[in-house]
Order: C-alpha cells, then structure tokens, then sequence
C-alpha cells in the first residue's frame, strides 16, 4: 500500500542576520504547513549568507550549540505546525572545535537527531576545511513520525558510498541541504554542464539505492567580501522518485513547493531492480583504499 508523505521544499536567498533569515524561514514553514507539508527540507547554512568564500576567524562567531537557540526556535515552529524541519546550522561543539551539521526537528518539537557533514571540500569560494571538522556520526538514518531520513549535506551529494551507506541502514529517504552555485565568470555551457552533472548524479543514487531523494538548494549571489566575484547559487532544487524520475523541480529563484513521495514504492521498485540483493560484497574491500595502483613498479 502506498504510504505518502508530503514534502515541502524551501528555496530561499539566505542573507542579513539569523534573526531575519529565522523569522523568513518560520513565515514559510507554516505557508508550506497550511499548504499539507508534513516534512520540510531548508537549504544548507541558512541562518546567514555562505560565509565559507574566504577565511575570517572573526565568523567562528556565529557558530552556536545544538541544542541552542535556533534548533530550539525550530522545535517549536515544528511542534505548532506539527511538521518534521530538516534544517542546517553552524555547530559549535567545543572552543575551537565545529562542524557543518543538519539537525532533524521532530513533530513534536524534539531533537530527533543530527547528522555532521563528513566530505568537506576546500576548493576556490568553498573554503569549508577552515570552519569545519568533518563528521563523526557516520551515516545512521533518524527516525521520525514520517518515516526513518537520511540526511546528508551538500558535498555528501557527490560521494554515492554515503547514499548507499545509509541505504543500508534502513534510510526510506535521502534528504540532502545544499548551498552549491556557479562562479560569475563561468561561461554559460560550462554553467550548464555542473547543474546537469549535479542533478544525474543524484538522481543516479536513487536509482541505485531505490530510494526517493531531495535536494534544496540556496538561490541568488552572494558577494565576497574579500573582493572576489563571489558565488551565483543556482537554486534549481528537486525531488525525484526511487527510479530517477522528476518529482518537483524549482527554477532559479526563491520557491515553496509541497510534493507527495510515496515512500513504500521503494519496495516494488527493489524487487524489479534488485541491486542490493546482487552486490558482491566479498569483492569491495578495495573501496577502502584511497587509489588502488596497478602499475608493476607499485
């Protein structure tokens, strides 16, 4: 039997202050609520703009503790609405010591769980290896009264081990926050070739893991203000189905969008696609290695 649950997306242009970002956020998780959304996925980081386009040990400071205050401002935004809130904050676990983490408010208001980003890219405008430890909870699903959600972030999106990871154990959903967008000096093809790539490659871990997946991404450019051209977050965010299929998609610019994701096709859709039934787990264990050499001179 089919067992929907709806999904609402928040694509928003995170900037200002938290309060303000905070207050937008609550505005649209009861318009997504009145609407029927019972599960709601935000962008990543997006109690503020993306700061991690340059290196400013002065921003440690917006870090805060979970439990703290947002996490709580969003249990009881999530009570009153009665909705699951998949939401993103700056974790400050210790002085000195923080993570990039995704925090699962349940409809109750409590802390149902958490996940911390494990892949932390440090490249040109995502200098996130600066501000953030990598994870240590590994890949565990968190159960809530919609279903059991595996929750991901943003650089996650890339890895397919962490997708199948929570597969495994037991996630009916992958739910990825995402702050991902163009440099303003790429050319248009190249534009188009990284939001392609980003899409099929997510899409390609529902379909190898049956699942249903989200990705809600931030929208609109943020400047760098170190000088630099700063970042063009190309929005876009969708939901697909356990084969790939386009659910929902979003365009460019700030969206609400409720889409209905039947969580027990993921069962048929295995039956027929049997993948995790054919894996050959006795022969992976070079997975755990970093590059595997071939060559006669080792």
């Amino acid at each position: 039997m089919p067992r929907r649950v709806n999904l609402a997306l928040i694509q928003r242009h995170c900037h200002a202050s938290a309060e303000d970002n905070l207050a937008a956020i609550d505005r649209a998780v009861r318009e997504a609520a009145e609407a029927g959304a019972e599960l709601i996925l935000l962008p990543e980081l997006h109690n503020g703009p993306y700061f991690c386009q340059n290196e400013d040990p002065g921003l440690f400071d917006r870090a805060e503790p979970i439990p703290g205050p947002s996490s709580e401002r969003l249990g009881h935004l999530a009570r009153e609405t009665g909705t699951v809130i998949v939401a993103s904050l700056f974790e400050r676990r210790a002085p000195g010591l923080y993570h990039n983490t995704a925090v699962v408010l349940d409809a109750d208001g409590r802390l149902a769980g958490r996940y911390r980003k494990m892949h932390i890219p440090d490249d040109p405008g995502y200098y996130e290896k600066y501000y953030f430890t990598p994870g240590d909870l590994g890949f565990r699903p968190i159960d809530t009264r919609v279903g059991r959600l595996g929750v991901l972030v943003c650089w996650d999106q890339w890895f397919p081990e962490a997708a199948r990871l929570m597969a495994l154990a037991g996630a009916e959903l992958l739910l990825y926050p995402t702050a991902i967008g163009w440099d303003p000096n790429d050319a248009e093809d190249e534009r188009a070739r990284q939001l392609e790539a980003w899409t099929t490659v997510q899409r390609g871990h529902a379909i190898a893991n049956g699942l249903p997946l989200a990705a809600c991404n931030r929208v609109g450019h943020e400047p760098d203000p170190a000088g630099g051209p700063g970042q063009i977050f190309w929005g876009h965010s969708f939901v697909c189905g356990p084969q790939g299929e386009m659910l929902a998609r979003a365009g460019e610019g700030e969206d609400i969008f409720v889409t209905a994701v039947d969580l027990a096709r993921s069962e048929a859709v295995r039956r027929v696609w049997p993948f995790l039934r054919d894996r050959r787990i006795d022969a992976y264990d070079d997975l755990k290695r970093r590059f595997i050499d071939t060559s006669t001179n080792g």
